[in-house]
């Protein structure tokens, strides 16, 4: 009978999760957006639920992957971005600074819908050159099992393999 109950109580709590929607649920962990980061001054989490791609001498912290430098200005660079970001799914822009060529996304997770935080820099290197750097982290959970790594890998990806 115990079991029974356990086992109903469960399926409520299940159901009732669905039922008011994931993205409804997580607002009880707080904001989805963790905010802006300093490339230049940016700590890495000591639990493996982040990611970063840094190009050489912007970032202190240790980089997971060193971004392509791409033959076109940042302005291009972040068009570029905007088609992989419209290509991917359960994204949300959710803040643009145009002085220091910053942006900040939220992705969320096909089936739980956690979300994670990715903040964007594009750099401009002159002579029709520029590069970015890219730091995803989780919202929840210590472990992300390489889900940001994965992720950036697939944009840079996706950023290498052109239009």
């Amino acid at each position: 009978m115990l079991i029974g109950l356990s086992a109903a109580a469960i399926l409520f709590v299940v159901l009732a999760f669905f039922a008011i929607g994931p993205e409804r649920v997580w607002r009880l962990a707080g904001p989805a957006d963790l905010g802006p980061v300093a490339f230049e001054t940016l700590e890495r989490r000591t639990t493996p639920n982040d990611a970063l791609a840094c190009p050489p001498g912007l970032c202190r912290a240790r980089s997971d992957r060193e971004p392509p430098i791409f033959a076109m200005p940042a302005a291009e660079l972040r068009q570029a971005f905007a088609r992989v970001m419209a290509a991917e799914p359960r994204v949300e822009r959710l803040a643009v600074d145009e002085e220091t060529l910053t942006e900040r996304w939220v992705q969320r997770s096909r089936v739980m819908r956690f979300p994670d935080t990715v903040n964007v820099r594009f750099v401009d290197l002159g002579e029709g050159r520029s590069t970015l750097a890219l730091y995803s982290r989780s919202q929840l959970g210590s472990d992300d099992m390489g889900v940001n790594r994965a992720r950036i890998e697939r944009w840079l990806d996706r950023l290498a393999a052109g239009p």
